[in-house]
């Protein structure tokens, strides 16, 4: 399944059990030996919502939370009968998240996330050094970490070669996800993404969310943008009433079956 190409695949922890999911998740997120895709979710029974989200990235890291990923998990639990409502709710390692769906004829094509109230943790801008170049970042939390960069040019940036220094950085000792964003207008940002454990993907939900809350907190950009990244565009708004900030986009199932997965990490 992806939502806006940000790829993962999915397995029905209800039936199905994955005894090494950190193993697994390197094997099957290969894209020249395995499946891939950036990453392993695990669709798994909870007692404390309609169902759980335990995703792996492409590394077998454990992530915390994964914008495009849950709308993806929302729409295989509504398609699947496993839990036909709306709103819906997935336990995640960053709290309980809440779905609403747009439903056409029977099936979830599209899905709001309540990503909850977004946490500044850097100053307004904070200033760092980067593989000998002066940068400056906002570091947001929507459940995970990630720092955003505010440039007029992103399309020429090398990610492959400086994003690992920017992800590795001594500033963030438990690594972090960095958004590369390019201001169009107040209502429309473009985005590129380096994941902690994946490189650079086509599309990040909870980035896009953090860009968004990080260009409102510069006074860039209005409450509610459109955020375009290689895959998609998603739409964020921040009710500044509640605190909380919302996530749109679609969700897509492109297939289904089985892999037989080798006896170590050598094959």
């Amino acid at each position: 399944m992806h939502g806006i190409s940000n790829d993962y695949v999915y397995v029905n922890a209800f039936e199905e059990k994955v005894p090494d999911p950190a193993r697994v998740a390197r094997i099957v997120s290969a894209r020249r030996t395995g499946i891939g895709s950036d990453g392993l979710i695990l669709i798994a029974p909870s007692d404390k919502a309609d169902c759980r989200m335990i995703m792996y990235n492409a590394d077998g890291s454990e992530g915390a939370m994964c914008g495009n990923g849950i709308r993806c998990v929302g729409k295989y639990v509504y398609d699947h009968g496993i839990a036909v409502k709306n709103p819906l709710t997935v336990e995640t390692r960053s709290g309980i998240k809440t779905l609403t769906f747009r439903i056409e004829n029977g099936n979830v094509e599209e899905a709001t996330v309540d990503m909850g109230i977004p946490q500044q943790t850097s100053a307004l801008p904070e200033e760092i050094c980067v593989a000998g170049e002066e940068y400056s970042f906002v570091g947001i939390s929507v459940g995970n970490p990630h720092a955003v960069y505010f440039m007029d040019d992103i399309d020429s940036l090398d990610l492959e070669k400086i994003g690992p220094a920017f992800e590795n950085h001594s500033r963030f000792p438990g690594r972090t996800n960095t958004e590369f964003v390019q201001i169009l207008n107040r209502k429309h940002l473009k985005m590129r993404v380096w994941e902690r454990g994946s490189g650079e993907t086509w599309a990040c939900g909870t980035g896009a969310t953090a860009c968004a809350a990080a260009a409102v907190l510069m006074g860039y950009a209005d409450d509610t943008v459109t955020v375009s990244l290689k895959g998609g565009d998603l739409t964020i708004s921040w009710d500044r009433d509640t605190g909380h900030i919302y996530m749109t986009g679609p969700a897509k199932e492109v297939f289904w079956g089985e892999i037989d997965l080798p006896e170590d990490n050598d094959n």
